[in-house]
């Protein structure tokens, strides 16, 4: 009797063991967890390695193994980012159902963004700001605004503008000029607002194609 009772209390160890295993984040995602925090708020390249296992709770050789390298795990936080941003805009735009509602709501996102005390600007603009020449950071950031570009040229190009490469372009710039007053303007409300006023100026200040093909007849 004592064996069965000593049994089913081992394999109910076993089994709580297993579920607290299971729910444990793995090594990869306490080190991006750690990366995210660090990098984010100190720089990439002023926090160390020591730092980023400590505060992850691995040792440095389960970085090594996992990432091969801090240029590694420095990519891997950045294409993390990204995939997390195209998901938030794939939702903007689900939500919405004109392009330019879209583009709207995609300011609108940086201006709740803005808000937040958290927001420290962008992390593609801070990272690539510290790169040298190829580094991952300034490689994944360049794939970022290119992306970010191109769907912001595609909502003008639907929009109806004549110029959606033009557009799509100055739109990009007022999306950077956020992330910059985040980092940089004490009263984030005012720059909030006047960047909602110069998108709804740009939206509406483009002539639509057909009045341009007008004009060349």
């Amino acid at each position: 009797m004592a064996r069965s009772i000593m049994g089913v209390q081992s394999d109910r160890d076993r089994q709580a063991v297993a579920v607290k295993t299971a729910e444990r984040p793995s090594a990869r995602d306490r080190l991006l967890a750690a990366a995210d925090k660090l990098f984010y708020s100190e720089g990439v390249h002023v926090v160390g390695v020591d730092r980023i296992v400590e505060r992850a709770g691995v040792t440095k050789a389960s970085l090594y193994n996992t990432f091969g390298s801090k240029e590694e795990l420095v990519r891997a936080y950045l294409e993390q980012h990204m995939r997390r941003r195209q998901e938030r805009i794939a939702r903007i735009l689900t939500a919405n159902h004109t392009p330019r509602a879209r583009i709207v709501g995609i300011f609108a996102e940086v201006e709740e963004l803005l808000a937040g005390s958290e927001f420290r600007g962008c992390r593609f603009i801070s990272a690539a700001a510290e790169a040298r020449p190829g580094d991952a950071s300034e490689v994944v950031a360049a794939e970022y605004r290119a992306w970010l570009l191109s769907l912001l040229t595609d909502l003008a190009k639907a929009a109806g503008a004549s110029d959606a490469k033009q557009l799509g372009r100055r739109l990009l710039l007022l999306y950077d000029g956020a992330a910059v007053a985040a980092r940089m303007d004490r009263d984030r409300d005012a720059a909030a607002g006047a960047i909602r006023s110069a998108v709804v100026a740009l939206l509406e200040a483009a002539p639509p194609a057909e009045r341009s093909r007008r004009r060349a007849r």
